[in-house]
């Protein structure tokens, strides 16, 4: 891909993918699967480490989730809560395990499906669950603790 069509291409994806986000994350109205804008989003950012200098602060690859609501109340997380990566090949497998393997040479794995819906950070105080709050945008999320007791 010539650099022009690059920076085309980076730019579309963008735009797709903030208003497949907008749609997901604000509307609770998605128009595509997950698989589908898992591949969007994959494009991109192979795109953009071909061409770094078409990636901007903003991408979608740069940020989780979405914007916390007016309907709850927000909640800044202590620590970022990031996003699950996706892997879609035998090969992309082999190289997570070989990077996990580097730090933790006898690692054991237990898998299950991942099921899509919403993520949500407990905090427990001496045992005791005391808030539930969403992901939201990884930094600031909503508080939800009524709706999980």
């Amino acid at each position: 891909m010539d650099i022009i069509l690059a920076e085309r291409r980076i730019k579309e994806l963008t735009e797709q993918l903030e208003y497949h986000n907008n749609l997901y994350y604000n509307k609770d109205d998605p128009e595509i699967s997950d698989y589908e804008y898992d591949k969007m989003l994959r494009e991109l950012e192979e795109l953009e480490k071909q061409y770094p200098q078409f990636k901007s602060p903003l991408s979608p690859t740069s940020r989780v989730g979405g914007m916390a609501g007016e309907k709850f109340s927000p909640v800044v997380h202590t620590v970022p809560l990031e996003s699950l990566h996706d892997s879609f090949s035998h090969a992309e497998m082999r190289d997570f395990d070989r990077r996990v393997r580097e730090v933790v040479p006898d690692v054991t794995y237990i898998v299950e499906p991942k099921f899509d819906g919403l993520s949500v950070a407990c905090e427990y105080q001496n045992g005791v669950f005391v808030r539930g709050s969403t992901r939201g945008d990884g930094i600031t999320g909503e508080d939800v603790t009524d709706n999980l007791m």
